[in-house]
């Protein structure tokens, strides 16, 4: 079964973090992304740029919104995704659980719906 490990965490405890740090952070990362990779259980990772990039998006009658930003103010962000292959739920969470940036921010793990037909 596929799920998304959406990984949230809020960008200024980035920001703070030394070089050093940030270097670890990125190295470590790579290292369990290739991990998963070997054990066929990664299909894609993907950083993301910062929010104060992002742009949301609604149709409201027939006309589209765009404004900047997240969609929702949350204290945290949306920092990045991994998706990867798990036997059940309770593979995908250790899996989940061992993201490095767990230790910084969460990580919402949610399978992957199939649309009917599709």
């Amino acid at each position: 079964m596929k799920y998304v490990c959406l990984v949230y965490g809020e960008e200024k405890d980035l920001y703070a973090l030394a070089a050093e740090g940030s270097a670890k952070l990125d190295a470590d990362s790579l290292a369990y992304d290739r991990s998963l990779d070997q054990q066929g259980k990664l299909i894609v990772a993907q950083a993301l740029q910062s929010v104060k990039t992002s742009k949301s998006v609604r149709r409201r009658k027939g006309k589209r919104l765009v404004t900047d930003g997240p969609f929702a103010e949350t204290k945290e962000q949306l920092l990045g995704f991994v998706m990867i292959e798990a036997d059940n739920l309770d593979e995908a969470l250790e899996i989940a659980g061992n993201i490095p940036l767990a230790e910084l921010g969460t990580i919402e793990v949610r399978a992957i719906y199939n649309v009917p037909g599709s």
